[in-house]
C-alpha cells in the first residue's frame, strides 16, 4: 500500500515503516504528525484518485530527527573586472517515519473481512 501526499508544499510517493526527508516542519522530535492532503492511494492494485484529494484518508507520520542539507556553493564572477562574490546555503531538513496510512474505504473493507473469517 501506497498514497501520494502533499507535505510541506511537496507531492511523495509514501508507504508505511519508509523514512522521508522534507523542508522543515514546525514539530518537535518524536512528536506524531498527520496530513490528510493525500492525493491518491494505492491498496493493493485498488487505485483511489482523488478529486484533488481523497475524502477521509490520512497518513500519520513521526518526527524522527531535523537536520541540514549539504552546503551549496553560489559564486559569481566578472571577468576581468575584478569582481568575486561566493556564498553558501544549507537547506534545513525533517527526516519523518511514516507509520500508517488509512483510507475511509479501506478501513471498512477490512472490518468486513475479518468478520467473515
Amino acid at each position: 500500500m501506497y498514497a501520494i501526499v502533499n507535505i510541506a508544499g511537496q507531492q511523495l510517493k509514501v508507504s508505511e515503516k519508509k523514512q522521508v526527508v522534507v523542508n522543515r516542519l514546525a514539530a518537535e522530535e518524536g512528536s506524531k504528525l498527520e496530513f490528510d492532503q493525500v492525493l491518491l492511494i494505492d491498496n493493493d492494485g485498488k487505485i483511489e484518485i482523488g478529486k484533488p484529494i481523497v475524502e477521509g484518508a490520512k497518513v500519520t507520520a513521526k518526527v524522527m530527527e531535523h537536520l541540514k542539507d549539504d552546503k551549496v556553493l553560489v559564486f559569481k564572477k566578472k571577468r576581468r573586472k575584478g569582481y568575486q562574490k561566493m556564498n553558501g546555503h544549507r537547506q534545513s531538513l525533517t527526516r519523518i517515519e511514516i507509520e500508517k496510512i488509512s483510507a475511509k474505504g479501506a478501513r471498512k473493507a477490512k472490518k468486513a473481512e475479518s468478520t467473515e473469517e
